[in-house]
Formats: C-alpha cells, sequence, structure tokens
C-alpha cells in the first residue's frame, strides 16, 4: 500500500511538470508535492500526530486548540502546559505545577469534527485543590464558511483570554484577574452555538445558548470578588440546566487588528432544588481589541456585570461588577542583537468585582489596580519563559509579587 501511495505521489509530481509551462512553475509543483508527501511521511511515522502552526487561529482560539482543524490526518493530539514561581513580599515564596492540558480531536469526515480540552490542574493533587476538568468537549458541523454548527460542552465566547488561554498567547505569568474574576476563564458550559465568517465585510461571529450562570451563591449573597466565578456550573455531574444566549462579534478588516464585542444575558439562579430564587437576570458584556502587526503588540478589554434582582438574595448581595485592563508589548530583541523574540511589556488593570450592592456597603473594598512590569523570552515560537513583577493595590493595601514562569504549546 505505502508502495502504491508513493508511486502515484510520484506519478502526480512527474504529471505536474509535464504540462508546467515554465522552470518556476515546476519547481513550485515540487515543492508542494515534496510538503505533501513529508507531512504523509511524518503522519505514518507519528500515528498522526502534526506540528503546531503558531500563524494559524480557528475561530479565535489558540493555535494548539486549533490543530485538528488544519491537520491533514483524522486524528490530532495537542496541548499546553505552565508552571510558575511566585515570591510576595513579606510572605513566604511558593512554586505550582499550575496545569498541562491536552487536546484530541479526531475528523469522522471533511465536515464533522471532534475536538476537545482535558485539563490537569495544580498537579491533579485533589488534597491540595487540583483537579481534573473537562473544558470543551464537542462537536463541530461544518456547514459553510458563513454557518457551522458546535454541539456539547463548549468555550463561553466572551473576553480575549477565555478563547486563547494558551500560555504563548498572554504576556504575564498569570492571566489577567479580570479575566479571572469578570469574565470567569476559563469559562465553559454546556451549549448550543452557531458561528461564521463574513470574508467581504472581515466579520466573524458567534450566538448561541449555553448554561446560564448560578449567581444564587454565598459568594454573590455576603459578597466576595469571587461571586462571578464561583457561578460556573461547567461539566460538573449532573448540572442544572438553564438557558443563556450568548453573542460574539468581531472585525478583522484592518491590519493586525481585531476589535469586537461579546454579551451574554442570562438567569440569575439556576439551581435544581428548592433554593431556586426567580426573577434574577444577570446582564455581561466586553469590548475587547487586540493588535499585532511587527515588534509592537498590544491587547485589552473593559468588561461589566449587572444582577438585577439581587435584592431577592440578601440586602448585601452584589449587584454590578467592572473593570478594563491593558497590555502593551515590544520585542526588542532586533535592539539587542538576538535572533529569538524578546518582548518586554506593562500591564494596566483597574477593575472591581463589587462595585455595587443592594445596601451601598463594602464596596470600596474590593476595589484593585494592578501595575505589571516584565518580559517574555521565546526559544522557539511554542515555548516561552516568563518574569514579572506585579504590583497590585485592594482598598489601599499593596501586595507586590514577583514572579517566573514557563509556558508551552504543542
Amino acid at each position: 500500500m505505502k508502495r502504491l501511495t508513493t508511486a502515484l505521489s510520484l506519478s502526480t509530481i512527474l504529471a505536474t511538470g509535464v504540462y508546467a509551462s515554465s522552470l518556476e512553475e515546476r519547481v513550485q509543483a515540487l515543492e508542494e508535492q515534496n510538503s505533501v508527501l513529508t507531512e504523509e511521511i511524518l503522519a505514518s511515522q507519528t500515528a498522526g500526530f502534526t506540528l503546531v502552526d503558531t500563524d494559524k487561529s480557528y475561530n479565535g482560539m489558540g493555535p494548539a486548540a486549533s490543530k485538528v482543524y488544519f491537520s491533514k490526518n483524522p486524528l490530532s493530539i495537542g496541548g499546553y502546559g505552565e508552571m510558575f514561581y511566585a515570591n510576595p513580599e513579606g510572605t513566604d515564596d511558593y512554586a505550582d505545577v499550575y496545569r498541562f492540558i491536552t487536546y484530541f480531536g479526531y475528523k469522522f469526515n471533511d465536515w464533522i469534527v471532534l475536538n476537545t480540552e482535558i485539563e490537569f490542574e495544580h498537579g491533579a493533587d485533589s488534597n491540595d485543590g487540583g483537579k481534573v476538568v473537562v473544558e470543551f468537549f464537542y462537536l463541530d458541523f461544518l456547514l459553510s464558511q458563513e454557518a457551522n454548527l458546535r454541539l456539547g460542552h463548549v468555550l463561553v465566547p466572551m473576553g480575549i483570554v477565555n478563547l486563547r488561554h494558551e500560555p504563548t498567547l498572554f504576556n504575564t505569568v498569570q492571566r489577567p484577574e479580570i479575566e479571572k474574576y469578570l469574565l470567569p476563564s476559563t469559562w465553559h458550559e454546556n451549549g448550543a452555538l452557531v458561528y461564521g465568517r463574513f470574508e467581504n465585510a472581515d466579520i466573524e461571529y458567534t450566538a448561541g445558548v449555553v448554561n446560564a450562570l448560578n449567581l444564587n451563591n454565598d459568594d454573590t449573597k455576603t459578597p466576595s470578588g469571587s461571586w462571578i466565578r464561583e457561578g460556573r456550573l461547567g461539566s460538573s455531574k449532573d448540572a442544572s440546566f438553564d438557558p443563556a444566549f450568548v453573542g460574539r462579534v468581531d472585525y478583522t478588516g484592518i491590519n493586525g487588528l481585531m476589535v469586537g464585542a461579546s454579551v451574554y444575558y442570562g438567569g440569575g439562579s439556576n439551581t435544581k432544588d428548592d433554593t431556586d430564587i426567580s426573577g434574577l437576570t444577570t446582564t455581561m458584556f466586553d469590548i475587547h481589541a487586540i493588535y499585532d502587526n511587527g515588534p509592537f503588540s498590544a491587547y485589552g478589554l473593559y468588561t461589566q456585570s449587572n444582577l438585577d434582582g439581587a435584592e431577592k438574595l440578601s440586602a448585601a448581595a452584589v449587584e454590578k461588577a467592572s473593570g478594563y485592563y491593558a497590555n502593551a508589548s515590544y520585542d526588542i530583541s532586533s535592539l539587542v542583537g538576538l535572533n529569538y523574540t524578546l518582548p518586554v511589556f506593562a500591564q494596566y488593570q483597574n477593575y472591581n468585582p463589587v462595585e455595587k450592592t443592594v445596601d451601598g456597603l463594602n464596596e470600596d473594598e474590593f476595589q484593585t489596580e494592578i501595575v505589571t512590569i516584565g518580559l517574555n523570552f521565546f526559544p522557539a515560537d511554542q515555548v516561552v519563559l516568563k518574569a514579572d513583577y506585579a504590583m497590585k493595590e485592594v482598598n489601599n493595601v499593596d501586595n507586590n509579587t514577583f514572579s517566573f514562569g514557563l509556558g508551552f504549546i504543542f
């Protein structure tokens, strides 16, 4: 069979050469055929494994999560990992094997694709906060460029990091806190999405229904800065289901720039017992942008969440959260004579997860401002070493931390 495949490929090369009208066309045709043969040989030797193309993204996801869509083989295996060391001022330093992720993808045919993400967090030691989580698990039905269907356990298409959470895609050692507490990355829920791209207008969109947040929780009533994050139901066993609407639109018509907005609307009490409260509704939106063109790059967003009917939970319940951040970096490798990417960056975050409460109390307690400076070193496109210094102020109390981290995708 291998001999037959090789013979057919060589015949194609010879046939292409016969009909080529110039030497340049023959060379180009031979190079293309050689590329195909090389990929076929690598695939046969590595049981279907394909390399990550760091310049390719599908439906806004990271390069490793997008592998299956660009692979010429049915089976795709990938993943990413990150760990870090932190030294906060005034307290003990520590290290954490934060995440190891595996992606498994499979093409059943040319229009039905399975894609999955399985996370091992904090060494997966359940005695010390570790866990194993299915972060997405869905079937894509590729109908056309303009409209495709996604069914299963999906990433909620909000913000920047929730779709692009691979460590080579953000500069800081830790993900921005705003996209942890206000847009609770990684945010994944059961649902159904329609997505596509209108090429002539340079517009990409996603819309559909996902399982709603459950903000009928103690962190909302108390209140706590984690009230939105603790509302995720994710892939937990027998999770109650209350449909919420989510939509996203991105414009990519300017070279190097992506700018867009996302919106989420749903009920705020997603429980399946007698604690359910009617009349709670959650509205969340963000405006986001990414610019990457040459040595300079930047990204950031603004987001706001509102819980209508919060007074039904308690007199102290949270009603509103908002915040914004911006990150700018410049690759100085050419200035210092290195052949490796070496961006230095600065990031500013300003947010309050408890901006407004029913009784008007505790609203300044969680006001947060963070200035982070640092650098990244990419010895390869898929590997990054990070160092940063975060100067954090919460309600006028300082907490500064030096961190070093490493990350990779494959």
